[in-house]
């Protein structure tokens, strides 16, 4: 039902869909499923769905009528972009030459042929004095800032994917955000209290408002 809502949502906005995975429940219906979604603002938009949705219907398995609850969690993320390219913009970088010196300070030669780079965005500081030469020591010292630009990013990645997977945990019961009343025609937001009776056009996809309201209280 959540999985249709979401489609239909994003079919009325434009963005493109793709299902990655989906599980069959035990008995009807699907247990769990992802999608990919692409579109422009559409992390923007979707991430307020993120959270545990409750559903209380008179459900259509049960011979009896009788009045059931569950509950679905939904979790949105962005992709991240596994590529790293390392583009070093020469302006954020601070060369400074200083003169080579060998064990016991004495100098190696009288020109100030060792070279050091600082990388202002990151203040990454990386240096190079073996070279006879400042040009050579200059081109060390470039390949250790990228080497060094590059385990940065990719500990920056390796941070924002840990992030993503403690978001994941976090969706708990006390993360509920909606509540899906359908037998009392009524759907209500629990963190901006907005709700609806017109229950079948919110299961067919029309989710602005309680969007719109979510983004406006800063959810």
């Amino acid at each position: 039902m959540l999985l249709r809502q979401y489609l239909r949502y994003c079919e009325r906005k434009g963005f493109k869909t793709e299902i990655e995975d989906e599980t069959p429940g035990d008995t009807a219906g699907i247990k769990g499923a992802s999608f990919k979604v692409e579109g422009e603002y559409a992390f923007g938009l979707l991430r307020t769905e993120t959270g545990v949705h409750r559903l209380v219907r008179k459900s259509p398995f049960d011979s009896s009528g009788g009045r059931h609850t569950s509950f679905a969690s939904v979790f949105v993320y962005p992709e991240i972009d596994d590529s790293i390219e390392i583009n070093i913009n020469p302006s954020d970088v601070r060369i400074d030459t200083f003169r080579a010196s060998g064990a016991g300070g004495q100098h190696i030669n009288k020109t100030d042929s060792a070279v050091r780079m600082t990388h202002i965005p990151t203040g990454i500081v990386v240096q190079c004095q073996d070279g006879r030469s400042q040009h050579s020591n200059r081109d060390v010292a470039w390949k250790r800032l990228r080497s060094k630009l590059y385990d940065h990013e990719l500990r920056k990645q390796q941070e924002e994917q840990q992030k993503l997977e403690d978001g994941k945990t976090d969706v708990g019961w006390g993360h509920q955000i909606r509540s899906y009343v359908l037998d009392n025609s009524r759907i209500k937001d629990l963190r901006t209290n907005y709700e609806t009776s017109a229950t079948q056009k919110v299961l067919d996809g029309d989710l602005d408002q309680f969007i719109e309201a979510s983004l406006k209280q800063g959810v």
